[in-house]
């Protein structure tokens, strides 16, 4: 399957869970006799909450991501602030810059006992270090999903973002495609965190692509966030490897270390790079013909209906359920048609 029609598939899948997630669904009018959960488990909405609406005041939504220093917090900043001023919300990106869980666990907190959000979205980098915190604001009666990165099995009302997994076997197949007739040698694997549950979520597809591949996968092999760090920890991985006809990134930050590294060691046209994301700079490579392809999760998006999907619960009571915001795979073909995130 070609890429451009691979794209076209992801893209409409994508396309169609949306909108399918956004339709009304007849939850009824939100009220809270009692703060947070139930006694059978289900949610019921925080008094004070319920009085701000009440009220006409503004709603004040967050967005607690695991790391906004990341490159990749820009686009979705963007699409959140989009939202705030199309819906006439109050938002806030926030998390501890340096992707520290414990940080981000004792922020929410202070969030949550202050009563100073309306409406919660959280980006963990450690799935279960969140589960806790979210299990303590659906008790509390505030709405609350994930976005970006997934938290399953925790108390989330819903997730905004891609399948992870699915992604990570798209880019696989997608890979053993354009390797051809190179059916031996090594696909050196990095993320910028291997403890991570999205990694782990994309690893695990990207194996189940590669399933009955006589090709020899290498890694994950952890870069972390530190772009120097990265690009050392690239370039000391590969200068113990031989026969390497690929190096694959999970995510926007291993992804460019990789191609720096592709590039500065003149080995462009000669491993096929793949990644995640579109940020400038990974654009210049797909540009250059350094990176093959890589896989846009359309962040801007994620920012946006993390703010919507909430907005829509608390103002009009649609049932909250989730938004896959598709993968898009992009090459040098259709760069100048696609939205650079940063």
């Amino acid at each position: 399957m070609s890429i451009r029609t691979k794209a076209h598939r992801l893209l409409t899948a994508g396309a169609v869970v949306a909108t399918a997630a956004l339709a009304l669904s007849g939850c009824g009018a939100i009220t809270a006799a009692n703060d947070g959960a139930s006694a059978d488990g289900s949610f019921e909405l925080a008094g004070y909450i319920q009085e701000r609406i009440d009220n006409g005041d503004e709603l004040r939504i967050k967005l607690s991501y695991h790391d906004p220093s990341l490159a990749f917090a820009t686009p979705i900043s963007e699409g959140m602030e989009r939202a705030g001023s199309d819906l006439g919300v109050d938002v806030q990106l926030v998390g501890p810059t340096g992707g520290d869980a414990a940080k981000q666990v004792s922020e929410l907190q202070t969030l949550i006992q202050q009563e100073a959000i309306d409406g919660l979205a959280v980006s963990s980098a450690s799935s279960d270090a969140l589960k806790p915190v979210i299990a303590q604001a659906f008790a509390a009666g505030i709405p609350i999903i994930s976005f970006n990165t997934d938290n399953p099995d925790s108390q989330q009302m819903g997730f905004v973002g891609q399948d992870l997994r699915g992604s990570g076997q798209s880019q696989a197949e997608e890979l053993i495609t354009q390797l051809g007739d190179t059916t031996t040698g090594k696909v050196v694997v990095f993320s910028l965190d291997t403890g991570a549950g999205w990694s782990n979520e994309r690893f695990g597809g990207f194996e189940a692509g590669f399933e009955g591949s006589d090709l020899e996968l290498v890694g994950p092999v952890n870069v972390g966030n530190e772009p120097n760090a990265a690009y050392n920890t690239v370039e000391s991985t590969m200068a113990g490897l031989s026969d390497v006809v690929a190096i694959a990134g999970l995510d926007c930050c291993s992804t460019t270390a990789a191609a720096q590294w592709v590039e500065q060691s003149g080995n462009t046209g000669k491993i096929t790079t793949v990644g995640f994301d579109l940020l400038p700079s990974t654009a210049e490579f797909v540009e250059n013909g350094v990176i093959t392809f890589t896989i846009s999760q359309n962040p801007s998006e994620q920012g946006y209906q993390a703010v919507k999907i909430l907005y829509d619960f608390l103002t009009e009571g649609t049932a909250i359920t989730g938004v896959d915001t598709g993968a898009e795979f992009i090459t040098q073909d259709n760069l100048s048609e696609a939205t650079v995130e940063g």
